[in-house]
């Protein structure tokens, strides 16, 4: 009879070293394919909160700059520009003028009767890749955070006014007997345009337009004898 040794046959416990390289190079696999979305996502977290600064910048800056060029030119003394009969020689508004009137510019200016002693002058412009404000006798600030937005393209464009203006009528006609010298009153619109990029990557880029009307309309005078004067005397 024949006896069994307890060590002649061997048997197989835990892992041989084929399966255990396998199991890890699973394993790594895994962890990277997870890696990968996890770092996609945080990216594309982070540019999605970089634009939305970006936007938010823009819309609250071109907020700001049509706010303030709406009141261009208001005057409290307008009511001395009325013609009545009887009354004093009408004067013209002293803060009517706006720059740029016809041609594109990066820079803006204007005045209104803010408060005593705050007329101006005011306005925006492109420097350095910030929007600065310029309030009166305080000089220029900076409206925009660099940290958080580099304007790359500030641009204020005012609308083509009509060929004709429209003509305000006089009692009088002027001395050559036509109406030339009549004063005329343009309604007048500027397009904001600006453009940015986010400090940290310049692909994130937005960009906002704004179209303004000017709540106070451009009255000329158009007397050659009389230019401070509406109608001729």
């Amino acid at each position: 009879m024949l006896s069994r040794h307890p060590h002649s046959r061997r048997r197989q416990r835990g892992l041989s070293i084929v399966e255990m390289m396998i199991g890890i190079t699973i394993g790594l696999l895994v962890v990277a394919a997870a890696s990968m979305v996890v770092s996609t996502q945080l990216v594309e977290n982070r540019n999605l909160l970089i634009e939305t600064q970006v936007q938010q910048d823009l819309r609250a800056t071109a907020d700001i700059v049509t706010r303030e060029l709406r009141r261009a030119g208001a005057w409290n003394g307008s009511f001395k520009g009325v013609w009545y009969a009887g009354g004093p020689a009408p004067l013209a508004n002293p803060f009517a003028a706006v720059s740029p009137a016809s041609a594109p510019a990066t820079e803006v200016d204007y005045a209104y009767h803010r408060s005593a002693g705050a007329e101006g002058p005011f306005g925006f412009r492109l420097n350095g890749g910030v929007i600065q404000a310029r309030l009166g006798s305080s000089g220029w600030q900076e409206l925009t955070d660099p940290r958080t937005l580099t304007v790359t393209s500030f641009t204020i464009t005012p609308v083509s006014a009509p060929a004709t203006p429209t003509k305000l009528p006089c009692p009088k006609l002027c001395a050559d007997g036509s109406t030339d010298c009549w004063p005329t009153v343009t309604v007048r619109e500027l397009v904001v345009a600006i453009v940015g990029q986010a400090p940290s990557d310049a692909a994130i880029q937005r960009s906002i337009h704004a179209t303004v009307r000017l709540r106070n309309d451009w009255v000329r005078f158009n007397d050659p004898l009389n230019p401070s004067l509406v109608c001729p005397a």
